[in-house]
């Protein structure tokens, strides 16, 4: 590889989160890129409704062959595709092509050369910011990992069914290890299977930073391609993050550009070594070097959840004025935060993980309940007194989750 990577070693260093650089990729204000009244008063009321019926109408005549392709296909294996099929997947490629033209994009800039199915069985892409993202999904009909529930979208949900999606069922406990045995069949089925095209970030990011990569695209341990998006636009109305516009408005703005440009870039083919095959996390971080590279943008060492935590509102939020000062989280009222964001049916659970060392100081066991439940000095001190009427600095999990 061309890159600097790092080893196990230096990558394993571990650091604890900085709270200063936790709101920043999933937040996006449009206060100062809002485009001209009048341009929008104008495409409001003359392009933006023949925009919205011509895509309609490309989605509606795109529907039946993805239809009439996805029946009686196997769900576990893939056939040899018949012409009838081939046919079918040129049309449906014009007709995604069609309806990405109807939204603006009329030029899709590809750089790079794309590698076959044979010879990579993944592409990992980022940054993913908007859900404008499925351009080049619908161009090369690769497959996603998408959640079940995307498939009951009227119309949407037969289009994503034809190039034959990793399901994740989020009601499933084991939804994640399946997903995971899922890319690795097809990974190594020698290109029989369509590449899997995955966002290793997971979340939509406003583009100020690469954000720490999820192993599952890495654990088979095979090469991938890695392709960067860019959206180079005067005005960024495509970005959809957490906090900003909902989808609703970023599509009203987007349609109401004369023009959307987007750029796709394939970059070459990265190969693991045999420490990256051994370490996921090892192999995903150096990747992301190789795309933060080209995208020019620097690295953010923080994961979904850390974001999720920074943006959580009340009690679960973690402020920059936590119990442990200088910006940093308390690894414990991390951990027990995490867990209250990620589980918020079973609280008492999450408080049980804040005692698995046998006896707690008063004071970390403050620190984890200000966390999770936004315990103020005053409420922690009579809750305190009526669990442990003797004091003596120390509590179990027996007289604190009793007097929670």
């Amino acid at each position: 590889m061309a890159c600097v990577t790092c080893s196990t070693q230096a990558f394993r260093e571990c650091h604890t989160p900085n709270i200063a650089q936790l709101s920043s990729p999933l937040c996006l204000s449009l206060t100062h890129c809002l485009p001209p009244s009048l341009q929008i008063g104008l495409m409001s009321v003359t392009v933006f409704p023949v925009r919205v019926l011509l895509t309609a109408f490309v989605m509606l005549l795109a529907w039946p062959f993805a239809f009439a392709a996805s029946l009686g296909r196997s769900e576990g294996a893939v056939e040899p595709q018949s012409c009838w099929r081939r046919l079918v997947d040129v049309c449906l490629r014009v007709l995604m092509r069609s309806l990405w033209f109807c939204t603006g994009f009329h030029w899709v800039r590809v750089k790079g050369t794309p590698a076959p199915p044979s010879q990579v069985p993944i592409l990992t892409m980022a940054p993913h910011s908007t859900y404008f993202d499925a351009i080049p999904v619908t161009m090369t009909m690769s497959s996603i990992v998408t959640k079940l529930e995307s498939m009951s979208i009227p119309v949407w949900g037969t289009l994503i069914s034809y190039i034959r999606p990793v399901l994740v069922f989020r009601t499933d406990q084991d939804s994640r290890r399946k997903t995971v045995e899922e890319i690795k069949r097809r990974a190594h089925s020698s290109g029989q299977w369509p590449q899997i095209m995955i966002f290793p970030e997971g979340t939509c990011t406003n583009r100020s930073g690469v954000i720490r990569f999820k192993p599952g695209a890495f654990i088979p341990g095979l090469p991938v391609q890695p392709v960067v998006l860019r959206y180079p636009n005067k005005l960024d109305t495509v970005t959809w993050t957490w906090q900003g516009p909902g989808a609703a408005k970023i599509f009203w703005l987007t349609l109401c550009q004369l023009h959307n440009s987007i750029e796709i870039e394939y970059l070459p083919v990265y190969t693991p070594s045999e420490e990256e095959k051994s370490d996921p996390a090892l192999f995903a971080n150096n990747v992301r070097q190789v795309m933060a590279k080209a995208l020019q943008l620097p690295l953010t060492d923080l994961t979904l959840e850390d974001l999720q935590l920074s943006l959580s509102q009340g009690p679960l939020c973690i402020a920059r004025n936590s119990s442990l000062g200088d910006g940093k989280i308390d690894v414990r009222q991390y951990v027990i935060a995490l867990s209250a964001v990620c589980r918020l049916s079973r609280p008492m659970a999450t408080l049980k993980l804040a005692f698995e060392v046998p006896v707690l100081s008063s004071f970390t066991l403050y620190s984890v309940l200000e966390a999770m439940l936004g315990v103020s000095d005053q409420d922690f001190s009579e809750l305190l007194k009526a669990a442990q009427p003797e004091p003596t600095g120390k509590i179990t999990y027996g007289r604190g989750g009793r007097g929670v």
